[in-house]
C-alpha cells in the first residue's frame, strides 16, 4: 500500500480509482507496460540512443514505434488539432490543459520565427477552448543559445548580434501582446543558469506591461538553485513597486547534472543547493509565499512532489481561500502523476496538465527525458508502476467480487 507523506491529508493521492478513472482496464495495462519497460535503465539507454539515430536518418519504422508507445502516452499530438480529444477528454474531469508546443534548441532566424508563429496559433487556439486557459514556451526555440549566454556575459556585441537580440525581444513582446488581447497566459520556461538572466530581465520589463489587471506573462524560478527564493522574493517586490501582478511558475529544476558539471569545469561555485531537502525547502517556502500574497502574486505549483502538492492545497484550505482562485494552481505533466491531478481536480482545486505536442522529430529530446525520469537506480518499482500496479489489483478484486455476489444471487 502507498503511503501519503503526512497525516489525514486534505487530499489523498493514494487514492488509484479517481486517479485513473479515465482509464479503462486495457489503457490501464497498456500503461503499466510501458512504466515497466522505461523502469528498466539499461532499455531505455539503448532505446533512447536507437530513438535519435532512428530520427536522424528519417527511418520510418522508428518513427511509427515511437508515435504508438511513449509519444501517445506522452504528448496530445503532431499539431494542435490533434490534442483536442486530450484536451476534451482531461476537461470532462474538470482538468486544463497548458498546450507546450515541443520547439527547443533551434538556431536559426528562420526556425526562430517559425517557432515565434506556432505559439501565436497556440494562443489563438487555446482562447476558443475554455478548458485551456494558457500555454507553455521555451526562449530557446526562439533565440540562439550562444547570443543569450554572450548577453549575459556582459561582452560587446557586434552589430549583427545586436540585431539578432532586438529580434528575439520583439518576438517575446509579441507574444506577451497577443497574450494580452486574446486574455489568456503563457508560461515561459527557465533554461540554465548561463542564459537565464536576459530572459528575466526582458519578462519583468513584459509583465510590467501586459500584467497590470490580470497575468498574462509567467517567469519560471528553478528552486533547486540557491539563489532563486531570494530571486522571486525581488522580483515580488518590483512587482509591488510596478503595480503589476507577478506571474511565477514553481519548479524544483530541469538542468541539475549539466549545471554542476559546467560549475566544475569552469571552476565557479555551483548554483544548485547541495542536497534534495534543501531544495524541498525552498520549493516549499515559495508555495507558502505564493499563498501567503496570492492577490498579487499568480503562481503555478509545477510540480509531482506530493508533500509539495499536499501543502498548497492544506493552505488554501486554511486561509479560506476559494480552492480555484486563479491565482492559485497546480500542473503536472500530461502521462504522469495521474494520482495527483485527477485528485486535486475531484476536490476542486485549479489544476492542468501540460500537454507537449508537435512533430516527432521536435519532442523526442522531450520524450526520452520522461523516460529516463521514470527508471530506477535501486531496480524498485517506480512510483508510476506501483499505482497503477495497485489500481490493477483493485479493479481484480472488484470484478471477483461483483462475479461472486452474480453467482450467489443465481444461486439463491
Amino acid at each position: 500500500m502507498i503511503q501519503m507523506p503526512q497525516e489525514n491529508p486534505i487530499v489523498d493521492f493514494t487514492n488509484t480509482e479517481v486517479a485513473f478513472k479515465d482509464r479503462n482496464n486495457m489503457e490501464l495495462k497498456r500503461m503499466y507496460y510501458l512504466f515497466k519497460v522505461m523502469n528498466n535503465p539499461a532499455l531505455v539507454n539503448v532505446g533512447s540512443r536507437l530513438a535519435l539515430f532512428g530520427i536522424r536518418i528519417n527511418f520510418p519504422l522508428v518513427n511509427w514505434l515511437i508515435r504508438k508507445t511513449i509519444f501517445d502516452h506522452f504528448c496530445g499530438g503532431e499539431n494542435l488539432h490533434d490534442c483536442q480529444s486530450r484536451i476534451d477528454r482531461l476537461a470532462a474531469y474538470n482538468i486544463q490543459t497548458i498546450l507546450d508546443y515541443g520547439a527547443e534548441r533551434k538556431s536559426s532566424e528562420e526556425e526562430f520565427d517559425q517557432t515565434l508563429a506556432e505559439t501565436l496559433r497556440a494562443l489563438e487556439f487555446a482562447s476558443n477552448n475554455k478548458s485551456v486557459p494558457c500555454i507553455s514556451t521555451k526562449m530557446t526555440g526562439m533565440a540562439d543559445i550562444d547570443l543569450l549566454e554572450k548577453v549575459q556575459s556582459g561582452k560587446e556585441l557586434t552589430s549583427e548580434e545586436t540585431v539578432a537580440f532586438e529580434k528575439f525581444k520583439g518576438r517575446l513582446e509579441t507574444i506577451g501582446k497577443k497574450a494580452f488581447d486574446t486574455g489568456m497566459a503563457v508560461y515561459v520556461d527557465a533554461e540554465e543558469s548561463w542564459i537565464q538572466d536576459p530572459i528575466d530581465a526582458l519578462l519583468d520589463d513584459l509583465m510590467a506591461e501586459f500584467n497590470k489587471k490580470r497575468a498574462s506573462l509567467f517567469n519560471t524560478v528553478q528552486l533547486y538553485r540557491h539563489d532563486r527564493l531570494d530571486f522571486f522574493y525581488k522580483s515580488h517586490e518590483r512587482a509591488r513597486q510596478g503595480k503589476y501582478i507577478l506571474g511565477m511558475k514553481l519548479v524544483r529544476g530541469a538542468y541539475m547534472d549539466k549545471e554542476r558539471e559546467r560549475a566544475e569545469e569552469l571552476g565557479y561555485p555551483s548554483p544548485i543547493h547541495e542536497d534534495k531537502p534543501a531544495v524541498d525547502k525552498d520549493y516549499n517556502e515559495a508555495v507558502r509565499y505564493c499563498v501567503e500574497h496570492y492577490e498579487t502574486i499568480a503562481s503555478c505549483n509545477a510540480s509531482h512532489n506530493w508533500a509539495s502538492n499536499a501543502l498548497q492545497a492544506q493552505l488554501i484550505d486554511d486561509r479560506g481561500i476559494l480552492k480555484n482562485h486563479p491565482h492559485l494552481n497546480f500542473c503536472q505533466l500530461y502521462g504522469m502523476s495521474d494520482n495527483i491531478t485527477f485528485n486535486l481536480a475531484d476536490q476542486g482545486y485549479n489544476v492542468a496538465k501540460y500537454l507537449p505536442y508537435g512533430p516527432v522529430k521536435e519532442v523526442i529530446s522531450y520524450l526520452i527525458r520522461r523516460a529516463e525520469e521514470n527508471t530506477s537506480v535501486s531496480g524498485d518499482m517506480s512510483r508510476e508502476l506501483r499505482l497503477l500496479a495497485e489500481e490493477m489489483k483493485r479493479r481484480k478484486k472488484k470484478e471477483l467480487k461483483m462475479g461472486k455476489r452474480q453467482r450467489e444471487e443465481i444461486q439463491s
